[in-house]
């Protein structure tokens, strides 16, 4: 497949030894045939909000239960009589829990738990919300990881996971989808340490109704992204201004849509009239990148940076900058991993000079050292204080950019090294070293959003009052339908929570997305998803139409952003744009004719 414009293709055969003849009878090149478009998934009847697990609330001992190995199963009391709090956003009104649970004792092996087999009550594609109560033994020393996990047939899914320290409950959230039709699927709980006792209680297995989610999200978008607004038209006799007319078009939301780009990309027309058409922000794929920009150590090369910048500019677009350091093993180039402590020191510091002089006040933002949550390259090798030093370094450097954080799994519940609580812990430590910590970034690389779990994690992040983007952000089910609600799900989350102030797409086009994660094909055809982003962006422009009223005046309600707006009176037409900004207040544009 060719995704690009190029000047010259060949094609040629080749692979028998010299000398040997190739006799060439034809050969045909055309397009490849399309696949069938998916079909929409079928919920006729699905049963939203409706338990799978068989006695859930073990009124009926541990009838439907079985040990997953030789451990030992028995009901005890003592659990909440609530439900967690993520299954009690997505299902309302709930009766209380009984306070019954499974004591898992006798355990020798770290998988070993309480199962229960559900292969008949799943249907295919329809996304499932996972919640219970987990608790571990005084036994346990340290920290003990706790996941609800399905075996479906031979592979593992992740259904949550928590970890836990002490002898309290604590809520276990996550969510999976099954695609294709399994032989056998079963739940359990497991992780903690052998000899570890586990317990159970109020396991929740239930389709979520997403539509009825959205129906909130909508009026809680109107709460967050609008405001109020009013027209008011004067000039000489009022009964003369008594007909007019008022046309309100809103030309551009000023909320941050962004996407991923590559260099690659800028030799497609086709790529480039959408990014600049439908997003205004833009953030590099490898092009910032350490390894990208001195994959050798000395040699410097920033011409692929400098085209994508100037392209967002030229087409007046932000652009975030990621990232300047990768915090990940796997991710340094190994001329740097063969430097000594005093080089390597010297080299971290070359970087930011290098990249924060030569493009400052060009990058609004940039993600200081990715993924710190995940890797500890450089904290291992330099010391504590390294990652606090470089965000005071870049914050000297270029003090208009805002500096980030930046991880993933933090908003899907399904790593507790990436657990919210943990990313506000680490932003704190960092912050009490001195690090200007501008903004939290969630790359939001997620399979089974669902919305009360993600906003779960939103709400907990807001309390440190920092902006939050969701930075990476892709959604990759293989029914483009599917996919659709997934992003959909996404947007409507981040767009309609206070303390998100931009979403940044992993890319959109085909090829340059992960599997199964694009909008657009590779010839430029919009799939399901990409028409249901197009759908909620259209959604969130506002327009009014009328006539004034007795006290000259039209009032509506606007999304942020600038607006035109076409005054047609019985003697005069008068045109002005003007812009609506967060506030609470009212905002009043006086227009006199």
């Amino acid at each position: 497949m060719i995704n690009g414009v190029v000047s010259k293709a060949f094609i040629f055969l080749e692979g028998p030894p010299p000398g040997t003849d190739i006799l060439l009878n034809s050969l045909v090149v055309k397009h490849a045939q399309k696949n069938q478009p998916p079909s929409p998934p079928d919920t006729e009847n699905v049963l939203y909000g409706v338990n799978i697990i068989t006695n859930s609330d073990l009124s009926d001992g541990l009838n439907g239960w079985f040990p997953l190995g030789p451990c030992n199963l028995s009901v005890a009391y003592g659990s909440p009589h609530v439900l967690p709090p993520m299954a009690r956003d997505s299902l309302g009104t709930h009766e209380p829990l009984n306070g019954n649970y499974i004591l898992v004792t006798n355990r020798t092996q770290s998988w070993m738990g309480p199962a229960q087999t559900i292969t008949d009550k799943l249907k295919l594609n329809v996304t499932y919300q996972v919640s219970a109560w987990v608790r571990v033994s005084s036994a346990a020393n340290g920290s003990q990881n706790l996941n609800v996990a399905l075996g479906v047939d031979s592979q593992w899914v992740n259904g949550g996971q928590v970890e836990a320290k002490d002898e309290r409950w604590y809520e276990i959230g996550g969510a999976f989808r099954i695609e294709e039709q399994p032989k056998r699927v079963i739940v359990y709980v497991q992780g903690a340490s052998p000899g570890v006792d586990v317990m159970l209680a109020g396991l929740q297995i239930f389709p979520v109704d997403r539509k009825a989610r959205f129906r909130h999200l909508k009026h809680q978008t109107d709460k967050v992204r609008k405001r109020d607004v009013t027209i008011k038209i004067s000039g000489s006799g009022t009964e003369s201004l008594l007909g007019t007319f008022v046309k309100v078009r809103q030309i551009k939301n000023s909320f941050p849509f962004g996407s991923c780009i590559m260099r690659t990309n800028m030799d497609n027309e086709d790529f480039v009239d959408f990014f600049t058409k439908n997003f205004n922000w833009g953030v590099f794929g490898n092009e910032l990148k350490w390894y990208w920009t001195e994959a050798q150590r000395g040699n410097l090369n920033y011409t692929d940076a400098d085209e994508l910048v100037d392209l967002c500019k030229k087409n007046g677009m932000e652009v975030r900058g990621h990232c300047i350091f990768w915090e990940v093993d796997g991710t340094v180039q190994s001329w740097i991993k063969s430097l000594n402590k005093n080089d390597l020191m010297s080299a971290v510091q070359n970087r930011l000079n290098s990249l924060l002089s030569r493009y400052k006040g060009k990058f609004k933002h940039y993600d200081v050292n990715n993924e710190m949550l995940h890797g500890s390259f450089y904290q291992d090798r330099l010391g504590k204080d390294i990652r606090a030093s470089m965000f005071k370094t870049a914050h000297q450097l270029d003090p208009d950019a805002t500096l980030f954080v930046n991880d993933y799994h933090v908003e899907d519940g399904t790593d507790p090294r990436a657990a919210p609580e943990k990313y506000i812990e680490h932003i704190i430590g960092l912050q009490e070293q001195g690090a200007p910590v501008g903004g939290i970034g969630i790359q939001g690389h997620i399979d089974y959003p669902v919305g009360p779990i993600v906003c779960s994690a939103l709400d907990k992040l807001g309390v440190l009052g920092l902006p939050i983007w969701f930075t990476e952000l892709d959604v990759g089910a293989e029914n483009e339908f599917v996919r659709a609600e997934d992003l959909e799900v996404m947007l409507r989350e981040a767009y309609a929570h206070p303390a998100v102030e931009g979403i940044m797409l992993w890319g959109f086009w085909e090829l340059y997305v992960r599997n199964n994660g694009h909008l657009v094909n590779a010839e430029g055809d919009l799939n399901e998803a990409g028409n249901r982003y197009l759908a909620l962006k259209r959604e969130w422009m506002s327009h009014c139409n009328g006539y004034v009223d007795e006290n000259c005046e039209l009032k509506f309600r606007g999304f942020h952003g600038d607006y035109t707006i076409e005054v047609v009176s019985l003697t005069k037409k008068f045109s002005r744009t003007f812009t609506v900004e967060r506030g609470d207040a009212p905002l009043v544009v006086n227009i006199n004719l």
